[in-house]
């Protein structure tokens, strides 16, 4: 006797068949005077023996002979299929000619309408159900890098053209699309071998950490071989994946191959059809034994491989070793080699055999329907085309108390598990769910996932596995998309100066507000502080004790000059623009003091104009000074007629003109564009500046350019009377007094320009003191230390000298 090779796993398919044709026969008032039954065809996943079972189906008893019945009694009212992709769009419409019911439990549809026919009913939610939940997992564990594998058959185009840019939305991206020809399955060995080391070459030779697979359980035994020990020694070091697979394949379908390394699926991830208990199926299962069921032809085939035994009226039984008793205890085997709790297919199988039954008690009961039944019969025709209306409208409760209903598109709604696939210390295969996708809940319930109870590949070393094309990019940095690589292969381009990013894999960087500055990292706006050149910081301290010493002092030598107003050395030095130049050197140190505070709308008004007026009378008096020094010693001359030139009118008027051109000047400035409160956003990146806005810089140039002249012509006159005899020497201070004077203005420019915030402030007070304190020191200091420390020097004799 032949031993059938089956798949152990599979048996508990055609239990299920069983159970529920056997519960509908013994229920009385489910189809009185009706007895189901069936015929079982295995396809050897092949379509030749699909198309010939077809064939047998229409055909009368061991003759091939379609559309030729002579046997009425036995009515095909329906076809439970489970198709591999290469025929699931044909067969179906060959079926269809003849009117017959059809349910698939195998594969899902990944488009509504692809099969659009009447008799053809999906036992599988439809595949976008499916595509959506394996979207929500790569989203979940963000997984935006990854490979797609698909068996040929599958709608390659419709997922290409639809699906891949609803992933392309979400961030998703694919190393590669590739598609299992059908041809390396019927090949020769050598070419079936270059196609497995292709694959391999494509699959585990890339980066990518995460392979979605849709296919058929042909395509599995297929990968299968592919991942075989003998093809991984081909190549060093191959990465560990995370495999995704969807409905249609099934990890049962190698798992018991005891020789095969199943590390690779260590870790998998497969999305199956939702199942719940059967009442009494269990039960069912405890109580199988061979020498009990007798009409069942798979069971002794089932036992033998299954337990690995033989019994005594097989071959194999007279070796006398492992003899099956027939006793042997189901509850024994492991899970991969049969399992006992209900599997999808199972489930689905069961539900199928019901619709079907309930569709035909609906016809039999309705009284159309018996009249119509009476008539076929009569004429030995069949009925089932009769059949559609009912089964549009089938609707039940199944043992497990689910509710059974296919929607407008003649598919079952129903939730799909989320299994993930470990190996336990003992070698054995499991699947533990962990999830589901409910297409019935809102949106954001659909899909749930307990990852704390996942076990990845061991080549993760149980951390989340990462798949993306490139690291993440840090918050500070946005993505720049690498030319000629798929949208998700990006650089890591720093933000620009001023720019954040506080999130990772941010496409562009945001812009601080003008009143924030970007932090070290770039990853966060910081307020900026305001500053402003204050009297509480110690620069403002420093500078304005100084503007308030040097008035005092100036002050002071204003009260020594008019205590000793009557000595020579003071009446040598025309007392009244004396007294002009210290006051207007008093009020040069103290206008510094408009600079430091808080700009207000006043002080901003005042700077300029105070500074440029009285520098500008400061200068005229030294200018008139060095004038009258000249026009006195040429007026000595013999026949000089500048007597009458030299006096106090002549300085006056030289100040007052002088200065009244500054006025001018300042006057125009004023009311044409005068200066303003502003804040400085922009010059110093963490710091909003408070400052006076001199708003026509071209203004303020004339300004200073105009004080310059007059400086540069008090050098020039002072510097070429600087011989003159020592009774009138103090041209030789004026010189130097100027020179230090233009020195500071100077250096003033390139030095304003260049410094930043408060410091811009600070520059120009310094030059006003430091100018100022250039002329006190330089013209009054000398007579003052005469005055005061040498008297006997301060006598008419000793200015007087003859040449």
């Amino acid at each position: 006797m032949e031993v059938l090779r089956v798949v152990t796993e599979n048996y508990q398919h055609i239990l299920a068949l069983i159970f529920a044709v056997k519960q509908i026969n013994q229920n009385a008032q489910m189809l009185p005077n009706v007895t189901l039954g069936f015929n079982i065809y295995d396809s050897h996943l092949n379509a030749k023996w699909t198309y010939h079972a077809a064939i047998q189906l229409i055909s009368p008893n061991s003759k091939l002979l379609p559309n030729y019945k002579c046997i009425i009694q036995d009515n095909l009212f329906a076809i439970i299929e489970g198709l591999i992709s290469d025929i699931i769009h044909r067969f179906p419409i060959l079926m269809s000619l003849y009117k017959i019911p059809q349910f698939m439990y195998g594969s899902a549809r990944v488009e509504a309408g692809d099969i659009n026919l009447p008799s053809f009913y999906q036992m599988v939610p439809n595949g976008i159900y499916q595509y959506r939940g394996i979207l929500h997992l790569l989203l979940h564990f963000n997984w935006k890098w990854i490979g797609f594998l698909v068996a040929n058959g599958m709608n390659l185009d419709w997922f290409i053209q639809t699906l891949v840019p609803e992933f392309f939305k979400k961030g998703i991206c694919f190393a590669f699309i590739e598609l299992f020809s059908s041809s390396c399955y019927n090949a020769n060995t050598g070419f079936f071998f270059n196609c497995v080391v292709a694959f391999y070459e494509i699959i585990m030779d890339n980066e990518v950490s995460v392979l979605v697979f849709n296919g058929d359980i042909r395509s599995m035994i297929f990968l299968r071989y592919l991942l075989n020990t003998d093809f991984k020694e081909l190549f060093e070091n191959p990465k560990g994946k995370v495999w995704i697979l969807t409905v249609g394949m099934e990890l049962k379908y190698f798992i018991s191959k005891k020789t095969w390394d199943l590390q690779d699926f260590h870790g998998a991830i497969s999305f199956a059809i939702h199942a719940k208990e059967l009442k009494g199926f269990r039960q069912y299962i405890q109580d199988l034994k061979p020498s009990v069921v007798k009409e069942d032809g798979f069971i002794k085939d089932f036992w033998t491989q299954a337990f690995g035994c033989a019994f005594q009226d097989s071959d194999m039984g007279d070796e006398k070793e492992n003899i099956c008793s027939g006793e042997e205890n189901l509850e024994s085997l492991p899970e991969h080699v049969f399992p006992k709790r209900v599997t999808g297919h199972s489930y689905s199988i069961y539900n199928a055999v019901y619709a079907v039954a309930h569709a035909l008690q609906a016809m039999y009961f309705s009284k159309s329907g018996r009249k119509f039944i009476m008539k076929q019969k009569e004429r030995k025709n069949s009925v089932l085309w009769m059949m559609f209306h009912f089964m549009r409208s089938v609707s039940f409760n199944n043992s497990a108390g689910e509710n059974i209903f296919f929607d407008q598109n003649r598919e079952l709604i129903q939730e799909l598990d989320i299994i993930n696939w470990i190996i336990t210390p003992n070698q054995s295969f499991t699947g533990v769910k962990v999830g589901k996708m409910d297409p019935q809940s809102p949106p954001e319930e659909a899909f749930t996932i307990n990852e704390d109870v996942m076990i990845w590949h061991s080549w993760f070393n149980q951390t989340l596995p990462l798949s993306l094309c490139n690291a993440p990019c840090q918050p500070g940095s946005r993505k720049k998309r690498k030319e000629g690589k798929p949208f998700c292969c990006h650089d890591c381009i720093t933000c620009p100066k001023g720019s954040i990013s506080h999130h990772k894999d941010m496409a562009d960087c945001v812009k601080c507000p003008d009143d924030y500055y970007a932090n070290k990292d770039q990853n966060t706006c910081i307020p900026k502080i305001i500053s402003f050149l204050s009297y509480e910081e110690p620069l403002g301290i420093s500078l304005s004790t100084g503007a308030i010493s040097f008035s005092l002092a100036t002050f002071m030598i204003l009260g020594i000059f008019l205590k000793y107003h009557n000595t020579p050395i003071v009446k040598a030095n025309n007392r009244g623009l004396t007294y002009m130049l210290l006051i207007s050197l008093v009020l040069c140190f103290l206008c510094a003091l408009l600079f430091i505070g808080q700009p207000k709308k006043a002080t901003c008004f005042l700077q300029q104009i105070a500074f440029g007026i009285v520098f500008t009378f400061a200068v005229s008096c030294v200018l008139a000074k060095t004038i009258t020094v000249v026009l006195i010693f040429m007026a000595t001359q013999p026949g000089s007629r500048l007597k009458k030139c030299v006096g106090s009118r002549l300085s006056c008027y030289v100040v007052l003109s002088c200065s009244f051109l500054q006025v001018s000047i300042s006057l125009v400035w004023m009311a044409t564009s005068p200066p303003f409160p502003d804040m400085d956003m922009h010059s110093v990146p963490e710091v909003i500046v408070l400052k006076c806005n001199d708003s026509s810089p071209v203004m303020f140039y004339c300004v200073l350019t105009y004080m310059g002249f007059l400086a540069i012509v008090s050098f020039t006159v002072a510097f070429f009377a600087r011989k003159l005899p020592n009774s009138f020497n103090e041209t030789k201070l004026i010189t130097f007094s100027m020179l230090v004077f233009c020195s500071v203005w100077f250096t003033f420019v390139p030095t304003y320009l260049s410094a930043q915030g408060k410091y811009i402030v600070a520059v120009e007070i310094f030059c006003i003191l430091s100018s100022s304190f250039g002329l006190l020191g330089c013209l009054f200091f000398p007579k003052c230390y005469i005055i005061l420390l040498r008297p006997d020097l301060n006598k008419k004799q000793f200015l007087i000298r003859k040449q």
